[in-house]
């Protein structure tokens, strides 16, 4: 048996609103940098993204998972991985019927139901389940209320908590017992504090991609890794233009429009968990909850962004001294990393033993934290 830390959805510089720099060999630098030993390639329907992971000579032993996010005619979006970017060539030509952009955009916008984009991939030999399920925006739990509302009878192979949610919130649900929970990035850019944000610790057979699959499918994850859900952009109930927060209650009472700039008030994770929830909660793995070390570095030296010079060299300095990201947040011990710096150490620790104070995003805007 082998343990390997994957993050299984990002996109390419095909999709909208990514970086120049999503390429293959900067995403694979990024993935040793930050501890993760299996990666999902990304729109993997686009042809052009798929030649040039083809293209790629050295992957370091790095497991490289075909996976694709689509988004159906509800808009919700879906996270489809496949053993082989040949299953994809497949999903492509069946899906050309339905989306005339298939070979420009990284994130195709398909003009079909969740059941029939499942069915499409389950022939292909695919899995399937819900990105992000948990977000106001474009996620299933915000179209409908459970998971046969869009899928029908074909099968979920896994559920993505998203940035905003952590196991808590999917446990209490009844109909997702028996489904395994996914935490991945859904990385626009291979900067450390994206890339690798949100991972997955799985229990593999064998170090390749058919027990990777193996594993999603029987639900063999060690532990999540993620954000404290208080720090995702939609953890809370907001004004979606001045991002004042509300409780439930408050929000229906306002008919979801803001009193003071008359915004769209937005539902947050938390309370649309809560609604789905009944009183049996499911065990599940262990979830870590980490705070990016570039976000920590940005923290301890006051500045405004963690890519700064000053910011990036600090971190450059932790790396050569300890590996990769993910042993400095979780495994190196903070009497080691303060010898580089003591601030960071001491925020490293206070986060391990959860003396940190969580401001929550909500509306659209990050929630911060203080140490």
């Amino acid at each position: 048996m082998a343990q390997v830390t994957a993050d299984l959805h990002i996109h390419s510089c095909f999709s909208m609103a990514t970086s120049k720099d999503m390429l293959p060999d900067r995403i694979l630098s990024g993935c040793r940098t930050k501890g993760i030993g299996a990666i999902g390639s990304g729109d993997a329907l686009h042809p052009e993204w798929r030649r040039m992971w083809g293209e790629v000579e050295d992957d370091h032993g790095m497991i490289l998972l075909p996976t694709a996010e689509v988004e159906d005619q509800d808009r919700v979006h879906h996270l489809i991985a496949a053993e082989t970017f040949d299953s994809f060539v497949m999903m492509q030509e069946m899906f050309t019927p339905h989306c005339s952009h298939l070979k420009t955009s990284g994130r195709p916008h398909i003009r079909l139901n969740g059941e029939g984009i499942a069915k499409i991939v389950h022939e292909a030999g695919g899995l399937i389940g819900p990105a992000h399920a948990f977000t106001p925006w474009r996620s299933i739990y915000a179209a409908f209320s459970s998971l046969a509302e869009c899928y029908g009878d074909e099968e979920v192979s896994f559920l993505e908590l998203g940035l905003s949610a952590d196991s808590r919130d999917g446990a209490g649900i009844s109909e997702l017992a028996g489904i395994p929970f996914l935490t991945n990035s859904d990385a626009h850019s291979p900067v450390p504090e994206k890339l690798g944000r949100e991972c997955t610790i799985l229990d593999l057979n064998t170090m390749d991609v058919t027990s990777l699959l193996s594993a999603i499918r029987d639900g063999r994850i060690l532990m999540n890794i993620g954000f404290f859900p208080e720090e995702g952009k939609y953890n809370r109930t907001a004004c979606t233009r001045c991002f004042h927060q509300y409780t439930l209650e408050e929000a229906i009472d306002l008919k979801w429009r803001c009193p003071l700039d008359k915004g769209r008030i937005k539902k947050g994770v938390s309370d649309r968990a809560r609604e789905l929830s009944g009183t049996r909660v499911t065990e599940r793995p262990p979830y870590l909850h980490i705070i990016p070390l570039a976000e920590i570095i940005a923290n301890r030296l006051g500045t405004c962004s963690p890519r700064t010079k000053k910011c990036s060299a600090l971190y450059d300095e932790l790396i050569a001294q300890f590996g990769d990201e993910l042993s400095i947040l979780i495994t190196v011990s903070a009497e080691e990393i303060r010898s580089v710096h003591p601030g960071v150490a001491d925020a490293i620790a206070a986060f391990r033993e959860g003396r940190v104070t969580l401001h929550p995003g909500g509306g659209g805007q990050y929630g911060t934290f203080s140490v």
